[in-house]
Parts: C-alpha cells; structure tokens; sequence
C-alpha cells in the first residue's frame, strides 16, 4: 500500500488538479497572456488527465509487473532482429489515438523494462505520429497527397530515428542493459496464461482508445463509433473489473497500482509545467499569447530551409491534442503556410512538445533527449524542403 508520505504526494497532485479543472480563468482579472497560460492547463485537465494520461498510467504500472523482461527484450531488446522490432514499434500508433503526452508513460514502462533505446524511441515517436484516424482526417481535410506523406513519413521517421538513436548509444544501452539498470519491480509473469496477460492488456488499451475518440462527422464509421464509444468503454471497463476480481490477487493488484503511481508522480508536474510553458508562449490554437500568430505564418510561407526549419521547430514546441494539428494545419495553410513547412509541422508536431520533451528527459537523460529532438526536427526539416520541392 501508498505510505503515508506517498498518499501526501497524491493529494497534493489531487488538490493541483482540481484546481487546474475548476478555477475561473475568465474572472481573475490577470494578463492575457497569463490567462492564456491557465486556460491551457485547465483545458488540458479536463480533456487529457481523466481520460488519456490516467489509463496510460495504469497500462505502464501492468507493463512494469505482468509483463516480463525477457518478453519485452524478446520483441524489442537491442539483439532482438531489427526488422522484427522495428516493424512493432513503428506501426504502434495505427491502435494508439494518443497524443504526445500520453504516449510517455507507455515509453517509460517498455523502456524501464528492457527495451532497446532504439525500438523504444521508435515506438515514442510512432505512438502519437501514425494513429489512422489522424491520416484519414489529414488526407480528407488537407489533401490526399499530403496525408498519404504523412502515414509514409511518420513510418519511416520512427525506424530512422530509432536506428540512429540505436547507432549513437549503443555503448551505453550495452551497459544499461549488461549493469541491470533496469526496472524490476515486477510481479511473476509466468504464473498466468500468455492469452489471459494479452486479453488484460488488450481490453485497458480498448478503454484508452474508445474513451478518447474523436468526433468527425465526415466519416460515417467514425461518427457511429464516436456515438456509441461510452457504451464500449462502459462494457469494457466492467470485463476489466471482472478479470481483476478473478484473475488477480491481492498483492498483485497493490503491486500494479504502486507501479501505476510511481510512473504518475513521475510524469505529472513535468506536464502541467510544460503545459503552462507552451500555454504562455504559443497559445491554444486560435488564441494569441507572447509569440503573435502572424509572425508563425509570416515565417513558414514559401519552401526555403528557414521556414521548413521554423516549422519543425515551431511544431517541436508547440502541444498538439490528438487530432488538432489538422484544423490547425488548415488555417495555417489557408494563411499562406508552404506545402513543405505544412508537412514539417506534421512531422514534428505530434511528437514532440514541450511538456513531452521534460519527461522524456526524466526518463533518458538530457544527451539522449537532446539528440531524439534535433534527429526529429532535422529529418522534419528534410522532409518538408523534399515534398515542398517536388510538389510545391
């Protein structure tokens, strides 16, 4: 069970977010821009922690104790065969409709457990990257040429750079891997059924997708699913609660939700902080804040290295909820955006932020996260100045 200074903790993160949920931002007569800052945090809490960041804990805290290490070394580690790990991390997100953000407690858990770093950061940049709803809704609102390069960028973005991430530390991930610097606080695996494990999993990862779908009403599928999506999650939710209460024990479950809050305490201030960040610089989307919105589309009309670079940069920085980058994207365009920076942006900006960067720091240190960020906005950058050039 939580000790008591741990319980201290929840509730100090609890009164934060609550706070964050309800204040009324309209009626503190501060600074705009400051508002502008809070109204980010306080639509981040109620759109992204309930729903998103709250079963992407507890799938972490379950990866950390009923998944083995020698599991996710198997499929993932750094002697797996590359074509094997590569092809599962990079293709993660056509299940994953994460953002940035949630996709960090998932990478923290695979990572502490065994995972080579390149499969690793593969699977960190496909997660919120190649969600098939973000490339269905990109090729109908912004065009079929650009979201057919944006599903092959996406794919071939998270193999290179988990290649190169690989390449560059492969001293160091030999000796994390050799020194055991690994997470073991795992429960016994091997004392369940591989299909009892995979149904578990497979049924908190339908409450993570269904409890987050988007609406789009230009897609009949998608708006019949998005109507009956709180019916699945409720049925969902209500198999999970029966596998926990007969297929687990007691110390189990402490164990899992002990993982689940470790990885929470982790990762949580490091978002709201960012969150306030990216807030007060760039804004919502549609909402102004120290950096003016016309100086962004000033600087990324045309297709020169400058604006593909910008771009990239911008979209690193900036925090993008599922499925946002697209009405963004069009108004950007619409403005004068170049087909090359509007693809950079695409590339870069579902994958990183400013939130996301501080936690991936936490969890790889600051060399690493360094270079995962420059590799994404360089091949971002050489993405957008391509597809500008050819078909600009």
């Amino acid at each position: 069970m939580l000790k008591i200074k741990e319980i201290f903790k929840l509730l100090i993160l609890a009164i934060i977010f609550l706070i964050a949920y309800y204040m009324p931002v309209s009626n503190m007569g501060i600074h705009p821009v400051f508002t502008e800052s809070l109204n980010m945090l306080r639509e981040y809490a109620r759109e992204h922690v309930l729903l998103c960041l709250i079963p992407a804990f507890f799938i972490a805290g379950a990866i950390a104790n009923f998944v083995s290490q020698q599991s996710v070394i198997r499929y993932l580690g750094t002697k797996t065969n590359k074509i094997l790990s590569y092809s599962v991390a990079s293709v993660s997100g056509t299940i994953l409709a994460v953002c940035s953000c949630t996709i960090l407690p998932l990478f923290a858990g695979i990572y502490t457990r065994g995972a080579g770093i390149g499969p690793a950061t593969a699977f960190l940049y496909s997660g919120p990257a190649i969600n098939v709803l973000a490339i269905i809704l990109t090729a109908r609102v912004l065009g079929l040429q650009l979201g057919i390069a944006r599903a092959l960028g996406a794919i071939v973005f998270s193999i290179v750079i988990g290649l190169l991430m690989h390449l560059i530390f492969y001293k160091e991930e030999k000796n994390r891997i050799s020194n055991g610097n690994l997470n073991t606080c795992a429960g016994n695996p091997s004392d369940k059924p591989l299909w009892k494990i995979t149904v578990y999993f497979a049924v908190m990862v339908g409450i993570l997708v269904f409890a987050n779908w988007g609406k789009d009403e230009s897609i009949k599928i998608w708006q019949f699913i998005y109507g009956i999506k709180w019916y699945i999650t409720g049925v969902l939710l209500l198999i999970l609660s029966c596998m926990l209460y007969i297929w687990f024990n007691k110390e189990e479950l402490v164990l899992w939700t002990s993982s689940t809050w470790g990885f929470a305490k982790q990762i949580l201030p490091l978002l709201f902080a960012g969150v306030l960040v990216a807030g007060l610089l760039l804004g919502r989307p549609g909402h102004e804040a120290l950096i003016p919105n016309q100086w962004i589309v000033k600087l990324v009309g045309g297709n020169t290295l400058w604006a593909n670079l910008f771009a990239s940069v911008s979209g690193a920085l900036m925090y993008f909820a599922t499925l946002t980058e697209v009405p963004i994207l069009q108004g950007l365009i619409g403005a004068g955006m170049g087909k090359g920076p509007a693809l950079a942006l695409l590339l870069a900006g579902p994958a990183l932020s400013i939130p996301n960067m501080l936690v991936i720091r936490s969890v790889l240190g600051t060399k690493k996260t360094l270079v995962y960020i420059i590799l994404v906005v360089v091949m971002a950058t050489i993405s957008g100045m391509i597809y500008g050039t050819t078909f600009g």
